[in-house]
């Protein structure tokens, strides 16, 4: 995509949807960061049902410590890789205690360095709970990213540092969520819906199929 392209892209889906939002549920940078850690490998509808209960058991590092192993894999069973995922939320709670005071950092390098949470789990905390513009790609993003023209690359980190540097700097701070909506109900990975798709004009698909 040209640069005049790609700020028609998203000054189109910004038109449609000004202010977007995670379809997690949380209420603190902490359950944030939990329900994220949860959501890899996941839907975040499945995320949501298991977190209800779970955040209501325990919504600060010291109460997800006191509820202890068992108890979090009892509300996380539903959940892809709840195993792993118990021993990472307890970990990371138990770090945050013990290191920050119970806080989630807003450092990169420090969320990090949590269990369970890598570059894509640190870039939606920074870019949600923080207003960091940060670039969380994930598979929805990866796919556009590629499939649009809007910022083709070999590996996630390509595509981030692609769209980073492409999207106009007016755009950043949503456009994270402006993907991941786009790519979830719109530009599917099986078969992209592009006689609905609002955006059509911009993109450079190849196998565009419009009715």
């Amino acid at each position: 995509m040209t640069k005049a392209q790609i700020d028609g892209f998203f000054a189109t889906l910004a038109a449609a949807n000004p202010d977007p939002k995670t379809e997690l549920e949380y209420s603190s940078a902490y359950t944030l960061l939990v329900a994220v850690v949860l959501s890899a490998q996941a839907t975040d509808v499945s995320v949501n049902k298991a977190t209800r209960g779970l955040f209501a058991a325990a919504d600060t590092p010291a109460k997800m410590v006191a509820l202890g192993e068992d108890g979090i894999r009892d509300h996380i069973k539903t959940i892809g890789l709840f195993n792993a995922k118990t021993k990472n939320v307890l970990a990371l709670s138990q770090i945050l205690l013990d290191r920050f005071n119970g806080d989630v950092p807003a450092r990169r390098e420090d969320l990090e360095a949590l269990p369970g949470v890598g570059r894509k789990t640190a870039n939606v905390v920074l870019n949600v709970y923080f207003g960091e513009p940060t670039m969380a790609v994930d598979t929805h993003i990866f796919r556009l990213g590629n499939r649009t023209g809007l910022a083709p690359g070999a590996t996630p980190l390509a595509v981030e540092e692609a769209l980073l540097k492409r999207i106009p700097a007016q755009w950043l701070r949503h456009a994270h969520h402006w993907l991941i909506l786009h790519g979830r109900y719109i530009c599917k990975a099986r078969k992209p819906e592009c006689d609905r798709c609002p955006v059509t004009e911009f993109c450079r698909y190849k196998g565009k199929t419009l009715s």
